[in-house]
């Protein structure tokens, strides 16, 4: 059996390898001005009035690429839940207060609106500017633990209720699911983009779905990046071991 099977991954492999040799001889040359590939997405994007090209590839060329790229992070951020969750042998510990620097924490409090702000702004601009879901929900995420170094855990605590961060997340993957499954009850391929008009171009309605989309995925990421990072938080700050 495991000679069989080091037989069907070697196959496997030539294969793959072959695939990827006859790809790369049909590459553009390295360092020209045209490329097949570009000319069409920045035309298709023009096309559905997405003026940055990035996120009309993302949420509309390929949307269900995109779509991978979120049920794996959703699928890590279900591991790590699972595997730091509170053992038999392990009990909650209230953290204690910490002594915060008044200037850092003036800092963090000053910081804090403005980087949630600006991850919503990236958000919701992703159409239009450099940015999106991704980048948006990672500085969203980061600006609500600006808290914690700001003044302590347990005020962090009090902003991030777990349950609602948690059920958001899973709220957002199903919720670019339903936007795929929806073209295909109007009659499209699954997660086109023909659900909507694609409005004035650069304005924040143009794009047809790629708006809805990209808020799906900064949803998700900014409500995945919270659980995450609390999981990791818990251990360090108030899981402890029995006896200890």
């Amino acid at each position: 059996m495991t000679r069989l099977r080091l037989w069907l991954l070697a196959f496997g492999g030539a294969g793959l390898a072959a695939l990827l040799v006859a790809g790369c001889l049909d590459l553009p040359h390295f360092g020209g001005r045209w490329h097949p590939y570009g000319e069409r997405a920045v035309h298709a994007s023009l096309d559905r009035h997405t003026a940055n090209t990035i996120a009309s590839v993302n949420f509309d060329q390929r949307a269900y690429d995109t779509l991978g790229e979120m049920s794996i992070l959703f699928s890590a951020v279900l591991g790590c839940v699972v595997l730091l969750r509170q053992a038999r042998g392990e009990h909650r510990a209230r953290p204690e207060p910490a002594d915060v620097a008044r200037p850092m924490r003036r800092y963090a409090l000053l910081v804090l609106p403005v980087a949630l702000v600006t991850g919503l702004y990236v958000i919701a601009h992703g159409q239009l500017s450099p940015g999106g879901g991704f980048q948006g929900g990672v500085v969203a995420a980061t600006a609500l633990h600006l808290l914690y170094l700001g003044a302590d855990y347990r005020a962090l605590e009090r902003v991030r209720p777990l349950g609602v961060f948690e059920t958001t997340d899973a709220l957002a993957v199903c919720s670019y699911v339903v936007l795929g499954v929806a073209s295909l009850l109007a009659g499209t391929a699954f997660l086109a983009n023909t659900l909507l008009p694609y409005g004035t171009f650069d304005t924040l309605s143009s794009g047809g779905s790629v708006p809805l989309l990209n808020a799906a995925v900064g949803m998700e990421v900014a409500s995945a990046v919270v659980v995450l990072l609390a999981g990791f938080l818990d251990q360090a700050v108030e899981i402890e071991e029995e006896g200890s």
